[in-house]
């Protein structure tokens, strides 16, 4: 791959979900200022947070795109893990955190203004707005994960698109969090204690802490270096071995180098009586049928070897009885 280049759905989805969320976050401060509830103040931060996580997936995307140079000859994709695992820690730090605080705050003060009318109104337009991005990422989510030939619950878990999966979950969790404020305020506008409004914006916190965790687990398993799904894993050594000349398949490794970017190295034994140039254009094929069936892999290295030894270390991926498959890894 030449040049890579900034998914263009990816930035959408992004662009529209930033767009929605500070929309929200100055709707929802106004409210919170107005009606004094804690748990719409916590929304509020909720979105400030949602924003700028946006802000730094959009930055994720742009830097992860960058085309390959002498000094970073696979690419910049691995930095696109690196924005979003900051904006994960943003949603830790800022959204949760200011959530919680002001939760405990409110149950300890009980202080409210008893203006509820326009946190009601403020609730419902964000969910509809809300519903709009999540929407989105939805059709998103479902076309990759056709395009993968998996179920949309199975991409999610496993895609190495952490923008679009930041993006659904966060959404997702805007709406669970709208739902959790209207409830909150809503019975302590029927009994007159600000309990219920502070535990409302306590669980808000939570739900942004279990979010954030999610999304910084995932971008640090994608920073190590992770392999393909052993599906996907067993289907690229199918491949391989398909090839006229090839015995058997040794050792096989992948890694994503980024979101679009997808690195495999075998060791390939080749049959004894194979030539140097059928052994050139075997590699040759191998890259040709690789990249037709996964259009992201975009390195491919073959290591012409003897089959190997008892004392290899490398991860070999035939004749191991006993060894677990999951198909969903």
């Amino acid at each position: 791959m030449a040049e890579a280049e900034v998914k263009t759905e990816s930035v959408g989805t992004v662009v529209v979900a930033g767009a929605a969320n500070l929309a929200i976050a100055i709707a929802k401060l106004v409210a919170g200022l107005i009606s004094g509830s804690a748990a719409m103040l916590s929304e509020a931060a909720h979105s400030v947070a949602d924003t700028t996580t946006e802000l730094l997936l959009y930055l994720a995307l742009r830097r992860g795109a960058r085309p390959a140079d002498p000094r970073h000859p696979f690419g910049y994709g691995k930095e696109s893990y690196v924005w979003a695992f900051l904006a994960a820690l943003f949603t830790f730090v800022a959204g949760a955190g200011f959530a919680i605080t002001h939760g405990v705050t409110t149950i300890l003060v009980h202080e409210h203004t008893g203006n509820y009318l326009t946190a009601y109104v403020v609730l419902a337009i964000s969910f509809a707005i809300e519903s709009v991005s999540l929407a989105r990422a939805v059709r998103q989510v479902r076309g990759e994960s056709r395009r993968w030939r998996t179920t949309p619950r199975r991409y999610l878990r496993l895609t190495a698109d952490t923008t679009v999966k930041a993006v659904f979950l966060e959404d997702s969790a805007a709406l669970v969090g709208l739902l959790i404020a209207a409830a909150g305020l809503t019975l302590s506008h029927l009994t007159g204690d600000e309990l219920y409004d502070g535990v409302a914006s306590i669980l808000i916190g939570v739900l942004l802490l279990v979010v954030a965790a999610i999304l910084a687990h995932s971008n640090i398993s994608l920073l190590v270096g992770r392999a393909v799904s052993e599906r996907t894993h067993q289907q690229i050594e199918q491949e391989l071995a398909r090839l006229p000349t090839v015995d058997r398949i040794d050792t096989l490794m992948t890694m994503f180098l980024g979101p679009e970017d997808i690195l495999v190295a075998a060791k390939v034994d080749f049959r004894d009586d194979a030539t140097g140039a059928e052994i050139e254009a075997a590699s040759d094929e191998a890259e040709r049928r690789l990249n037709a069936r996964f259009p992201e892999i975009a390195y491919v290295f073959l290591d012409p070897t003897r089959s190997r030894g008892a004392g290899s270390r490398a991860r070999t991926t035939q004749d191991e009885p006993g060894r677990p498959v999951d198909q969903d890894a």
